[in-house]
């Protein structure tokens, strides 16, 4: 979404001077002299001056209209742990059996009675969030990004298809990428001068972090744990080019004039073929040892870095404004859609264009030579909308920029951006085409634009549009299974400073209710509608909670990681079956709406489970479901199928309901 127990715990409330005040003696009473402490703070001018915390090594912002936007934002609360705790156990009541729910509750009642484990805690991680810009930002980067070490291919990066063009040859290939290169430059312009319209829910202004780590931003590998670096408006280091990926071959191109003005598209369009006759012949694919796993890279990384002439090709790349991959020829077959799913996702195999990337880049923008267009981005730095903003800029700009000439300018060559590879380089490569080469016939993607309505019809029922989408998602997974399971619904927390996301939970009791009832032909149509809305009602209720920084899910990884930090054996609560089945999300989703008909793709998070990202326009939707083909549990077709008929189902029972 664009997220009480019977015990004595500190109640927490949010009054009107946004103050977060004790209604009774606690914990956080004894971490503190007077009610002014809880205060949620902003960061105003008194304050220590914005900057990205520092594994975000070089994100500074400059004083400016950003910077006094983002002085003015709350900080991210910590929710009172009496109502997480009865989130918690509504949560993962649909996916549990009494006597498994019997004893959850049990450890959860221990975890929250007073004076225990849990208000201690809570204490200690209400001092983090009194101490910090963010009490979540780094634990998340770290937990979520850059510890995680399996690859970002298809495990973290997301693709984005925009709507394809068509080219008639590589000429218009590289004419349209040059359109494309001027928008993007465009695009930055605003960013550099903080001219970006800042986002809005409802009345409230959002965290605008996450659209000055776009550009000149790079994923570093490590043995043991990754780091961005970003060369945003603020950093000593102001980058004046772009890589252009080309037959597994890396150039450099300045895109800017001598006052830093960018580039012509004429000019631009101009380098590009330079670029293209350099690199008629592919070399080895160095690229695709970005879609290794983290471990395996950084070490082979390290190796790289000996070299100087590879260390002058890192850092070109990692400082580069962005990358533009000039893809090769790709046979479609019967679903093009699928197929440019895949070529954005990763590239197609090592037999294709997966040597033709950097996986590490932030932004990664793909013209192939049939029309397919899209990126592929590196996900630590940001989530979706911001990276929707600027493909929406992009594509506005390429529809009316006029068509590129010839020009007798001879723009700056190219610069080539060499690799010196030895045999243990070689092998490496020889090793990562294989190890990409099982994932990607592993993935399986099924786009689909369902045509019989769109979001127009749950908005002309009143219903949330979102919600109803999510809610026929759970009748779909209900008509193939039979059983709910852990369902992860992105809900951006960008009201609050430096926020990210925390998890809508969309399987609940009432979305059970409701599929049982539409599975059972004794149930009343009647019945069916009110049990519909109830489901709708409740999920809307549990986004607009979780945007408004009371979700549970980032909260008890708070609660565990705080114990974690202090030394103390992880509480029984996150040993527990059911806590680790509330986490086996067999259904993450996203919703990710364009003014385009572009669609996001991502991987299942866990082996037996789906990826699920929607657009939803005003009369269709459109879908991308991807599965795991090693998986005999998931069929990204069935499921598609079975959303297709819940969707019509939904239609009709609200429908003829609304004619009685």
């Amino acid at each position: 979404m664009n997220g009480s127990l019977h015990c004595c715990f500190p109640m927490l409330h949010i009054t009107k001077k946004n103050k977060v005040a004790p209604l009774n003696d606690g914990a956080l009473d004894r971490i503190r002299s007077d009610d002014e402490a809880l205060e949620v703070k902003t960061l105003g001018a008194k304050q220590q001056p914005w900057k990205a915390p520092e594994f975000f090594r070089g994100a500074i912002l400059p004083p400016g209209r950003m910077l006094a936007h983002q002085a003015n934002l709350p900080r991210l609360p910590v929710p009172a742990l009496s109502q997480t705790l009865q989130k918690y156990l509504s949560a993962v009541r649909p996916l549990l059996d009494d006597d498994e729910f019997q004893h959850t509750t049990k450890l959860v009642e221990e975890f929250g009675k007073a004076g225990g484990l849990g208000e201690s805690l809570q204490a200690k991680l209400q001092m983090r969030a009194l101490e910090r810009q963010s009490w979540l930002a780094d634990w998340w980067l770290h937990t979520a990004y850059l510890d995680f070490r399996m690859p970002v291919v298809m495990h973290v990066s997301p693709g984005v298809v925009c709507p394809p063009q068509n080219f008639n040859g590589q000429e218009e290939q590289l004419k349209f990428a040059a359109k494309m290169v001027t928008g993007l430059l465009d695009y930055k312009v605003q960013i550099d001068n903080q001219s970006v319209p800042i986002d809005k829910l409802g009345k409230n202004f959002l965290c605008m972090d996450q659209y000055y780590k776009l550009f000149s931003a790079c994923r570093i590998p490590g043995e043991r744990r990754d780091q961005v670096v970003v060369y945003g408006p603020g950093s000593n280091v102001r980058p004046r080019h772009i890589v252009v990926a080309h037959n597994n071959k890396f150039f450099s191109l300045d895109v800017y004039d001598e006052n830093w003005k960018p580039l012509s598209q004429d000019l631009i369009h101009a380098q590009l073929q330079k670029v293209v006759y350099y690199s008629r012949y592919p070399s080895e694919p160095v690229g695709i040892l970005t879609s290794e796993n983290r471990n395996t890279w950084g070490k082979v990384y390290k190796l790289l870095k000996k070299d100087k002439t590879n260390k002058a090709s890192l850092d070109a790349i990692n400082k580069a404004i962005f990358m533009l991959c000039l893809d090769q020829e790709v046979s479609r077959g019967e679903d093009s859609k699928a197929s440019m799913a895949h070529q954005l996702m990763h590239g197609g195999g090592s037999e294709l264009n997966s040597g033709n990337r950097w996986f590490d880049k932030t932004l990664q923008f793909t013209v192939g030579t049939d029309g397919a267009i899209g990126l592929t981005y590196e996900h630590s730095p940001a989530e979706g909308p911001p990276i929707i903003s600027l493909l929406d800029h992009m594509m506005d700009y390429c529809s009316q920029a006029p068509d590129v000439k010839e020009t007798t300018v001879q723009p700056k060559e190219p610069e080539r951006l060499p690799f010196t590879v030895n045999d243990k380089i070689l092998e490496a490569i020889d090793t990562a085409k294989r190890n990409l080469d099982v994932q990607v016939k592993d993935l399986d993607m099924k786009p689909v634009t369902f045509q019989e309505y769109g979001k127009g019809f749950p908005k002309s029922q009143k219903m949330s549009p979102d919600s109803y989408i999510q809610i026929a998602l759970q009748l779909a997974y209900y008509k193939l299974y039979k059983v709910p399971c852990a369902t992860y619904e992105s809900g951006s927390t960008r009201m609050f400073h430096l926020g990210r996301t925390d998890t809508i939970r969309s399987a609940s009791v009432e979305s059970l209710e409701f599929c049982k009832a539409m599975e059972d032909t004794g149930v009343p149509p009647g019945e069916k509608v009110a049990l519909l809305r109830r489901a709708i009602e409740g999920h809307k209720k549990y986004a607009q909670e979780t945007v408004s920084g009371q979700g549970i899910d980032r909260h008890l990884l708070g609660l565990k990681l705080t114990a974690i930090e202090a030394g103390l054996n992880v509480p029984e609560l996150f040993m527990d079956s059911a806590y680790e089945q509330a986490l086996h999300f067999k259904l993450s989703t996203s919703q990710v709406p364009s003014k385009y008909d572009s669609f996001l793709c991502f991987g299942p998070v866990v082996p037996d489970g789906y990826g699920f990202c929607y657009n939803p326009r005003e009369d269709h939707l459109n879908f991308c479901i991807s599965a795991f083909n090693s998986s005999p549990e998931t069929d990204s077709s069935k499921l598609a199928d079975s959303l297709h008929q819940s969707l019509l189902d939904m239609r009709e029972l609200l429908s003829t309901q609304a004619k009685l």
